[in-house]
């Protein structure tokens, strides 16, 4: 059997505090997973959660990413076959949508489109944000790139500020929209 890796790219939003949901979802799946951070999710996980990072790295046999290496050093990681963008802050939505690249994260993302790789976009973020006239714009540029945004009834349903329910955050739906191959 072929191995299928995955990256998983997660922003700094609540859901990020679970990713070992996703990981063994993704493992289950077929999915060799690797963890790929924004700076911010990153300090959240360095800094917030002990030993975190450390069980990521355990989780998944990969070092976690969440900035550019030197053009010196060797990959680190093997090359995606798909990429899960979960959970998707709107200040990385609108940055992707632009084709802002100044992190890591970002790179990969706006790099996956032209590549033409398989991209899920799991969103979290409160109905407060997803209100902005911004919003529904870097949606549709981003769908019409041929990314999957999960958003509404079949996705994430935005909240009432400070009322997120991590445990109904729908990672399985964001594994289920993933390629069965590649």
């Amino acid at each position: 059997m072929t191995t299928r890796t995955l990256y998983l790219i997660s922003c700094a939003a609540p859901p990020a505090r679970r990713l070992e949901i996703p990981i063994r979802a993704a493992q289950q799946a077929g999915w060799d997973v690797c963890a790929i951070l924004t700076p911010a999710a990153y300090r959240w996980a360095s800094e917030d959660a002990e030993g975190e990072v450390e069980r990521l790295e355990s989780l998944t046999g990969h070092p976690v990413r969440y900035q550019y290496k030197l053009p010196s050093q060797a990959d680190a990681l093997p090359d995606p076959d798909a990429l899960l963008v979960a959970p998707l802050t709107s200040n990385t939505l609108h940055k992707w949508a632009q084709g802002i690249s100044d992190t890591l994260a970002l790179g990969l993302i706006t790099e996956g489109i032209g590549l033409q790789l398989p991209i899920v976009a799991l969103p979290h973020w409160n109905n407060a944000q997803h209100a902005h006239p911004a919003v529904e714009s870097s949606i549709t540029t981003l769908r019409t790139a041929g990314v999957t945004v999960l958003l509404g009834d079949n996705g994430f349903v935005p909240h009432r500020p400070r009322h997120g329910d991590l445990d109904a955050y729908p990672w399985q739906t964001a594994i289920d929209a993933l390629p069965t191959t590649v």
